[in-house]
């Protein structure tokens, strides 16, 4: 299991804290990408639903190793009897009898069932640990993308606001030309046009910020109506080589715990084969009891009547199927079965990983490039539309050109801001499954 995963698996198991969000307690918060991942881990429903999960595989665990162990059973049976004298049967009479044993059995040799049976409870107990470390996997890719996309929404605002700006300041020089005749109505409405148009893109980002928003807060249980925000950090941007596909699937190979979890769930099946094998051979159990009865009527007092009839017992029972109606064939026959099922299931996890650590390492090359193109065609299209903002100023410029250029612009603004935040998530969802964990 990854060392990421550990430091927040481990804690939750020794505590058992995990039951519910402190929902009362959740005030306004600005939290980093850490913050977010840390409360999630501790407080989803889902993971602590696996959490519990496993602390039933603990339990049968216990159970198992606990059937080694000998059994002591106590009972003690206490009769009144009632009925008419058997020399006069004019008589009623009464009679009181009791019995009292102890009993206890320990089961010997059985085949190794007992054995294999711990065995398969310790694997199951690990394989429940790799689904709450899998589940955690699933919740940082969901919460990480979707902290980006806020992250994306919030710079978008800030050019767009920009934009905003500029066009309220050249509406408003408009108007002035316009009140003194040196511009056309059609160039003053084309400019109010415009203006509009980049209020409506305005307040279309700051929805999309509040969407993004609420949907992080779903992904993390919060409620809905505590004000929540994240904290932008100083650089999204990755920087190093990228690592070879080849060695990204073997990194994923070794420390995803599905590829983990799959290889233990074949142990598991070739358990269950050896188990199934051991209903075909004897079972030896060793068992004692002690008892004593009583009877009334007898001429012995009740304490001598315990002492004489007190038993004690020892020994030894052999059982050995014969025919059992085909029951352990069969049940053999299943488990090699379900061992070719396990060996296909581990074989689909790795071919599906190293489909999906290829697809990743596709879409890392294809931000990248995007990206880098976004940036050559921001910075120019940026200088163009500052000398076509200037030539407005000094009304040079014509309208429909100028704004043509402005429509390029936010274009360009968008595909960069865009290809910047696709960019840092695909690296990032790459290095995760290298066992990298998420930083921002």
């Amino acid at each position: 299991m990854p060392k990421a995963i550990l430091t927040w698996v481990l804690p939750l198991l020794v505590t058992g804290s995990f039951a519910q969000a402190p929902v009362d307690s959740v005030s306004p918060v600005e939290w980093d990408l850490q913050q977010c991942l840390d409360y999630a881990m501790r407080y989803n429903i889902t993971l602590n639903s696996l959490r519990l999960s496993r602390q039933t595989s603990e339990q049968d665990l216990i159970l198992s190793r606990a059937a080694k162990l000998p059994n002591l059973n106590a009972s003690a049976t206490q009769n009144f009897t009632g009925g008419k004298n058997t020399n006069n049967s004019q008589s009623y009479g009464t009679a009181a009898s009791g019995n009292y044993s102890v009993n206890s059995s320990v089961t010997i040799y059985n085949g190794g069932y007992l054995n294999r049976d711990i065995q398969q409870k310790n694997i199951l107990t690990q394989v429940a640990d790799l689904s709450i470390a899998q589940q955690m996997n699933d919740i940082t890719l969901l919460i990480t993308q979707s902290y980006l996309n806020i992250l994306l929404a919030k710079e978008n605002i800030i050019y767009i606001k920009d934009i905003v700006t500029t066009s309220e300041a050249q509406v408003a020089r408009a108007q002035q030309q316009y009140d003194v005749g040196s511009i056309a109505l059609k160039d003053l409405a084309q400019l109010q046009a415009q203006l509009a148009n980049d209020k409506y893109t305005l307040i279309t980002a700051e929805n999309t910020r509040r969407q993004n928003m609420l949907t992080l807060k779903q992904i993390l249980q919060l409620p809905t109506g505590k004000p929540f925000d994240i904290v932008a950090p100083d650089t999204i941007m990755a920087t190093g080589l990228l690592t070879p596909v080849e060695e990204a699937q073997q990194e994923a190979f070794d420390t995803r715990p599905e590829i983990k979890s799959s290889n233990l769930n074949v142990d598991v099946a070739h358990l269950d084969l050896a188990k199934a094998r051991a209903g075909r051979l004897p079972v030896i159990t060793a068992g004692g009891s002690l008892s004593s009865n009583y009877l009334t009527g007898n001429d012995f007092a009740y304490f001598k009547q315990l002492d004489n009839n007190f038993y004690q017992q020892i020994g030894l029972t052999l059982s050995v199927p014969i025919f059992t109606r085909k029951v352990n064939k069969t049940n053999i026959e299943k488990a090699k079965i379900n061992i070719d099922q396990s060996q296909l299931n581990l074989q689909n996890t790795k071919t599906n990983l190293s489909q999906d650590v290829e697809q990743a390492y596709i879409n890392v090359l294809n931000a990248q490039g995007q990206y880098d193109a976004a940036v050559e065609q921001f910075k120019y299209v940026q200088e163009s539309y500052r000398i076509a903002n200037e030539q407005l100023k000094v009304g040079v410029a014509n309208i429909v050109e100028f704004l043509q250029q402005k429509n390029l612009y936010i274009q360009a603004v968008q595909a960069y801001i865009q290809s910047k935040y696709n960019a840092a998530l695909n690296i990032r969802i790459y290095d995760f499954y290298r066992g990298i964990p998420v930083k921002l």
